[in-house]
């Protein structure tokens, strides 16, 4: 007989409590094997696809794309024996859940579904509401305490009830199926100021389009922006001047971890202006290395270099603060994080024992890096246990700034805008290449004198980097 197993929304990583569904993979329908993705989820540090745990056909999803779900919420069923003869006594099969065989007590597919109808609309379930996908033939109202009707004598599990025969929805409710949402979405039409026209009060494809049609005039002298993809999922106000779009995911986890940061450790920063010609200099003989053609060379490389050559002189500060059994605790690795912008918001991964690497493959590491995060694919694994990072806001213009340490480390770099200015050089002013460094610590665990001797000795090394080879 088929047999049904709910697949739950696991831990990614870290103890996270949730995420958002954002793309599914699969359709009801589609056959799928043994790890073959199913869906992408967005947790509060990365983008990751969830591999399928079992073979077979997808029955059911549970959850519509957009979503926010808990942890262990199931989000989807799948039919692991396809082909399997129904039950003689044409009884539905039980819904196991996704972690194996059916567990004792499990629901059937009718209690399973009971209730299930348009999304927005009906019985709530877990922490998101499920998405229909198809529409079964209206069934007239139950009363309350009547048993619950036979199952039809098909193979397939029970599909969501239409509109037509349920209780009408309270006037807050929106209803609209996935697709007309998806719609509105596209068209960046707003579902709380659309006039229902379809049975029930339903928001058809065509209320949909015809809202858009009244909004384009609007959306013509619009604010310049205001089609960018940071205003999806907000709620645009009546007069169409502001839109709030929920916190959530990366910004969310960023905006807890800089204020945890800013209000437990106290921070402290050094400056120092350095003529950064011979990495320059440097920088353009790699580009030009063979050893080097299968990789980008940029001064962010030499300036992580030159860090780690620094922090290797000076280990203690490559330490945390534990808080909860007041203990310092020192690294024997460097975990070299570097702060990386992306339409997520800002992500912090870490080049794992960058200590141990050689030029060559640091600059591998880093082209990995950039790369992934670039694509939204960077896991929470990388962005654990770091001991240090540097945040290259040149690459904007900026000449420096007083960045906050990142939690669970205690150093953090600012590498500065690289340009042309007026310097003494050798007793003559002459146009040099200059650049500005800040280096945030946390004070609880370095004072001023540490800190200063780790960035004299990063600016050392950029101001000369075959001082590297003494050091290194």
């Amino acid at each position: 007989m088929p047999k049904y197993l709910e697949f739950r929304l696991p831990d990614v990583g870290e103890g996270l409590t949730e995420a958002d569904i954002v793309d599914w993979k699969v359709t009801v329908g589609d056959a799928v094997t043994v790890n073959q993705a199913l869906v992408e989820i967005e947790t509060a540090k990365s983008l990751v696809e969830l591999p399928s745990p079992h073979a077979g056909v997808i029955t059911k999803v549970l959850v519509e794309a957009g979503a926010t779900v808990e942890v262990g919420t199931p989000i989807v069923v799948i039919d692991t024996d396809p082909d399997g003869a129904p039950e003689a006594d044409g009884g539905s099969p039980a819904v196991a859940s996704g972690t194996g065989g059916a567990a004792d007590g499990a629901a059937s597919a009718d209690d399973e579904t009971s209730g299930d109808v348009l999304v927005g609309y009906g019985t709530k379930h877990a922490a998101a509401s499920r998405r229909p996908r198809r529409a079964a033939e209206p069934a007239p109202a139950a009363p309350a305490a009547a048993p619950p009707s036979p199952p039809a004598p098909a193979t397939e599990p029970a599909t969501m009830a239409t509109v037509d025969g349920q209780a009408a929805a309270p006037s807050s409710t929106i209803l609209a199926k996935p697709p007309v949402r998806k719609l509105a979405k596209d068209l960046g039409i707003d579902l709380n100021r659309v006039p229902g026209t379809g049975p029930g009060g339903i928001i058809t494809r065509g209320d949909v389009e015809a809202a858009a049609q009244r909004s384009e005039p609007e959306r013509l002298v619009s604010y310049p922006g205001d089609d960018r993809p940071w205003l999806d999922g907000g709620v645009v106000s009546a007069d169409g001047r502001q839109t709030r779009v929920p916190v959530r995911s990366v910004r969310a986890r960023t905006a807890e971890a800089m204020v945890a940061s800013a209000f437990t450790a106290p921070h402290v920063t050094v400056f120092q202006t350095v003529d950064v010609t011979k990495t320059m200099k440097l920088v353009a003989r790699l580009k030009e290395d063979r050893d080097f053609s299968d990789t980008r060379v940029t001064p962010l490389l030499i300036a992580a270099k030159a860090l780690i050559l620094a922090i290797r002189r000076h280990p203690t500060i490559s330490a945390a603060w534990d808080d909860a059994t007041q203990e310092i605790v020192y690294k024997h690795y460097i975990n070299l994080g570097i702060a990386a912008s992306t339409p997520r918001g800002l992500v912090v991964p870490n080049i794992k024992d960058a200590h141990r690497m050689g030029l060559h493959e640091l600059a591998v590491a880093l082209g990995d890096l950039t790369a992934t995060a670039r694509a939204g694919k960077t896991t929470p694994a990388a962005m654990t246990d770091g001991t240090v990072t540097i945040t290259n806001v040149g690459v904007f213009g900026i000449d420096t700034g007083t960045p906050i340490l990142n939690p669970g480390e205690a150093a953090i770099l600012a590498f500065g805008a690289i340009s042309q200015r007026p310097w003494v050089h050798h007793g003559k002013i002459k146009p040099r290449w200059v650049t500005q460094l800040a280096l945030s610590m946390d004070h609880r665990l370095i004072d001023g004198e540490l800190g200063s001797r780790v960035l004299a000795d990063t600016a050392r090394t950029l101001a000369d980097p075959a001082q590297g080879l003494v050091w290194g």
